[in-house]
């Protein structure tokens, strides 16, 4: 398995944006689960991943499929009460670190109930704010 999802395994569920930003490229972009945009800029990524790992509880990778560059990471998790699952679909740049990141999610409930989470929290995280323009 490539190092770098090796890495993703051990931090994204941890919530931590600063080991997070380790394995992403400066010029990532994440496609979210809960909205038709796009997140540009290792630090903004970060910083929307951290909040995500925050949010989520009882996450586990349960499948990791991919070779080379290009990676699917099937997890489950609790949000709030409810139960969800979903992909982590990753492209790795030739430097090995993560280039795109896009998750796709299920049921329908609880990407809505993940969104509403992300919206508190980061409405109440003036250093988040400040990446806004990175939503394109």
């Amino acid at each position: 398995m490539h190092p770098t999802i090796e890495t993703i395994q051990q931090v994204v569920a941890k919530g931590d944006a600063e080991a997070i930003a380790t394995v992403l490229a400066e010029d990532v972009r994440f496609m979210p689960p809960t909205y038709w945009a796009t997140w540009t800029g290792r630090d903004a990524v970060a910083a929307v991943l951290g909040h995500v790992g925050q949010v989520f509880s009882d996450f586990r990778y349960r499948r990791i499929m991919g070779e080379g560059n290009d990676w699917a990471l099937e997890f489950q998790c609790r949000i709030g009460d409810l139960d969800a699952v979903g992909v982590d679909l990753i492209t790795l740049d030739q430097d090995g670190l993560v280039q795109t990141f896009e998750v796709v999610m299920r049921p329908l409930k609880s990407v809505a109930a993940l969104r509403e989470a992300m919206n508190a929290r980061v409405a109440q995280d003036p250093a988040f704010l400040k990446h806004r323009s990175a939503l394109s």
